[in-house]
């Protein structure tokens, strides 16, 4: 038996990739509002305050539709992170 070990993050982009993957095959989108939980993996982070600092900086969308209830737009998300990303050497 081999036994293959990865990087949690190397682990969940793997993971992303699949569910895309799939999802092209199949045509399912994923949905355009995420909740904090969601939109938190996305990024990467683990404090609501930063979540809350980007929200707060317009750095990334959302969506108030209720009192408690705080969505994140998944496209802006992704702009964000690519907005940010450094290109290699």
């Amino acid at each position: 038996m081999e036994v293959i070990c990865i990087e949690n993050e190397a682990f969940y982009a793997l993971i992303d990739q699949v569910v895309l993957r799939l999802q092209e095959v199949y045509g399912a989108k994923p949905d355009k509002w995420v909740d904090e939980r969601e939109a938190m993996r996305l990024l990467n982070i683990k404090s609501k305050t930063t979540l809350q600092e980007y929200r707060d900086h317009g750095k990334i969308r959302f969506s108030q539709p209720r009192k408690r209830i705080i969505l994140y737009d998944r496209d802006s998300i992704h702009a964000f992170l690519e907005a940010n990303a450094r290109e290699t050497f």
